[in-house]
């Protein structure tokens, strides 16, 4: 599969992220669009990612900036769990552990065929503090390895102006719940 965007795409796309970025000030504090797009034309494959997160409703926005490795960080900024990315089980033992009413995919799967990586617990958390989000839905996140081994995975929401974190059968897929992702770049 090809995992590169056309010169119109992504000119749409930087487009969409630009206006996006400067919409939403309070995600990036300091940061300059322009340093931004430059690090994005770089690394073309990362565009391709991005566009995976918009075509599914994530909404990216950058949200931080990595000083050691000289990264900016994505997170999927939507209001809800992203529309296309819910019903989903949390990983492919799950799906295959499912005898009837199988989901069309996984949570972790599709972060992977998108290259993008689930939210951890502290992501979610950081990413509540720069809005409400998941106000009506919920988000499967990164679940320990310990708790996976025993047939459960963890996801989060907001709700009475807190964040909960849950835990679930990782086969369990539910119209309400997504998952949200993050990229480097």
């Amino acid at each position: 599969m090809k995992k590169k965007l056309s010169a119109q795409q992504s000119v749409a796309l930087l487009n969409t992220l630009n206006t996006r970025f400067e919409k939403n000030t309070k995600h990036h504090k300091g940061m300059e669009w322009a340093k931004v797009q430059a690090k994005l034309e770089a690394h073309p494959e990362k565009l391709w990612s991005l566009q995976q997160m918009e075509e599914t409703g994530g909404e990216p926005d950058v949200v931080g900036f990595d000083k050691k490795t000289s990264e900016y960080i994505f997170y999927d900024c939507s209001v809800e769990s992203p529309k296309e990315r819910r019903s989903l089980c949390y990983d492919r033992a799950a799906l295959n552990a499912r005898k009837e009413n199988k989901p069309k995919d996984s949570a972790l799967d599709m972060a992977a065929a998108m290259g993008i990586e689930i939210l951890t617990e502290e992501q979610y958390r950081e990413l509540q503090q720069l809005g409400n989000f998941d106000l009506k839905t919920s988000s499967w996140i990164q679940t320990p390895a310990a708790v996976r081994k025993l047939g459960g995975a963890l996801f989060c929401d907001r709700r009475y102006d807190t964040v909960f974190l849950y835990h679930n059968g990782a086969e369990s897929y539910y119209a309400a719940r997504g998952f949200r992702g993050s990229l480097r770049v």
